[in-house]
């Protein structure tokens, strides 16, 4: 399989960043964050940019073969003076990815650095490509 079998298209996340940041303020603010998509011997390793965000506000869930990474936040900003003003402000993300049968669900990390939520997704040992090998003649 390749990345494009598992993963949304590039011409999905544009779409969907235009839609919904078309001209929202101090409302719900949804956006789709881009995403880099890796694939070694060994794993998958996603990259989602996610700059400013506390990582404590972010969720990621297995559930069956489906991956949900979202984020939601909710601020209350106050000015003073003579009168007091309270504005809310909703931020929230969701991205879905349908992971192959090949991956082993209970070894997923993730890390948050630098903006950047990382993801390794494990391949099960009998998916790994294996090295070829010369077979003795005897």
């Amino acid at each position: 399989r390749t990345n494009n079998d598992l993963f949304p298209t590039f011409f999905d996340d544009f779409f969907g960043r235009e839609m919904f940041n078309s001209g929202l303020t101090n409302q719900v603010r949804s956006t789709t964050p881009a995403v880099n998509i890796r694939e070694d011997d060994d794993a998958y390793h996603v990259e989602l940019a996610a700059p400013g965000i506390n990582k404590d506000d972010f969720k990621v869930e297995l559930d069956n073969d489906l991956l949900t990474i979202s984020y939601e936040k909710k601020e209350e900003k106050k000015e003073t003076g003579a009168y007091t003003k309270r504005e809310f402000s909703y931020q929230s993300f969701s991205r879905s990815f349908n992971l192959p049968k090949s991956i082993e669900n209970s070894k997923i990390a993730a890390r948050y650095t630098d903006g950047v939520l990382h993801l390794d997704i494990p391949k099960k040992e009998e998916a790994k490509q294996k090295p070829s090998r010369l077979i003795k003649i005897g």
